[in-house]
């Protein structure tokens, strides 16, 4: 099978499990008419960000879940006639990156991937652009773009803990074992595709602080 993670999607309305291809409704900006610098907008979600994008999810094989980092946003978009410009998005349209919800965009789910159902889900204001990763110890670890590293119970949902690293996160936490003792490492920095985000985005996340730093915790025994 093939199940949304998403809500709100109007670019296709399922899956060709033959081809495995997406089954598209025509949700795409027409070319410009002629002497037109650009042609009529339409209205797209989730955006060319996608409902995730470069940030890998997890998967727990104790819970049987995948967690996934996803984000509810949509975008007004046309084609347009563009000009190279070193340092810019050349993208052969224009967008204004929009809201989907006004309570969050990103969402952290919790996804049975045997029936597409969303076991538990966890809104967060800003966009979610951190990886996750899952430990034996049943906790869901993500960075979220206010500055947090977060762990959550992967069963529930359940937020168990939380710290503020001064900037956004855009990486993926790791894990590893020394001297029989687990750390996990998360670098917090805001950057890379973000500047292209744009529209209602731009108004929401220039709020973050920019820097660059990594952080490691130490696992207490009790929590493994």
């Amino acid at each position: 099978g093939a199940y949304p993670f998403v809500e709100g999607i109007t670019w296709a309305k399922g899956w060709d499990l033959t081809t495995g291809k997406p089954i598209e409704t025509g949700n795409r900006p027409p070319e410009p008419k002629a002497g037109a610098d650009k042609g009529e907008s339409v209205f797209v979600s989730p955006p060319f960000l996608g409902g995730t994008n470069w940030m890998p999810m997890s998967y727990s094989p104790d819970t049987g879940l995948f967690y996934i980092p996803a984000n509810h946003w949509a975008m007004d978009y046309w084609t347009e006639h563009l000009t190279y410009k070193a340092g810019s998005a050349y993208l052969g349209q224009g967008f204004r990156i929009k809201r989907l919800f006004d309570d969050h965009v990103g969402t952290l789910r919790a996804m049975d991937p045997k029936t597409g159902k969303i076991v538990w889900e966890h809104k967060e204001k800003f966009p979610l652009w951190a990886g996750t990763l899952t430990t034996a110890g049943g906790l869901v670890f993500t960075g979220t773009s206010d500055g947090f590293i977060k762990a959550f119970d992967a069963k529930n949902g359940k937020e168990l803990w939380k710290f503020q690293t001064g900037s956004g996160v855009v990486s993926v936490p790791i894990t590893w074992e020394m001297d029989g003792e687990q750390y996990i490492g998360l670098s917090s920095g805001y950057g890379g595709a973000v500047p292209l985000w744009g529209g209602d985005m731009a108004d929401l996340t220039k709020q973050v602080t920019q820097g660059g730093s990594y952080w490691v915790f130490k696992l207490p025994k009790a929590s493994r």
